[in-house]
């Protein structure tokens, strides 16, 4: 270890052969890729290289193999999360439909906008004045009351009727339409 340390290049030359054959043995089972296992190994190599030329390698001998292994196994998950974080884009993918904008938006409220329009034409004026009233002006029921000259009791007797009525045009409506 002293003399991987140093710099020695034949200790450099027997460290990388003996570990490389270990750490390839380990790798080929994990990684698939044989650039990816490459890849893993020759960081690792390097990194145990650098931590022993530091200074703060390992304080036991017969642990260096240990180590070795401890540091493979840092530099293959941080590889691996690499490799997934960063997939390569294929440019022949869709992208997704961005749901942020309902482009028919627009044209399902002027559809919408036309129906209860024609349905309101269709009805009884009493019950349109009501509806318009509760639902489109948003009037308080007070005031609806004191216009139509009724107590709040009937108000709901003619909501529910005229609600009744508009279900039944919209319904014949559809009926046309199928």
């Amino acid at each position: 270890m002293r003399r991987l340390a140093d710099g020695d290049t034949a200790a450099g030359e027997r460290f990388a052969s003996y570990f490389g054959e270990i750490l390839y043995l380990k790798l080929r089972v994990r990684l698939r890729s044989p650039e990816l296992i490459e890849d893993v190994k020759q960081e690792t190599l390097l990194r145990v290289l650098l931590i022993l030329r530091q200074g703060s390698g390992v304080q036991c001998p017969e642990r260096f193999g240990a180590f070795v292994n401890a540091v493979c196994n840092n530099v293959m998950r941080e590889l691996c999360r690499l490799d997934r974080r960063y997939e390569a884009w294929d440019e022949n993918i869709e992208e997704p439909p961005d749901t942020t904008v309902d482009l028919d938006a627009p044209l399902v409220n002027e559809d919408m906008r036309r129906e209860v329009g024609r349905i309101l034409r269709e009805l009884h004026e009493r019950d349109r004045t009501i509806l318009r009233a509760i639902f489109l002006d948003e009037l308080d029921k007070r005031e609806i009351c004191r216009r139509f000259g009724i107590e709040p009791g009937y108000l709901r007797v003619l909501v529910h009727r005229a609600k009744e009525h508009y279900r039944e045009v919209f319904e014949d409506g559809e009926d046309g339409r199928e």
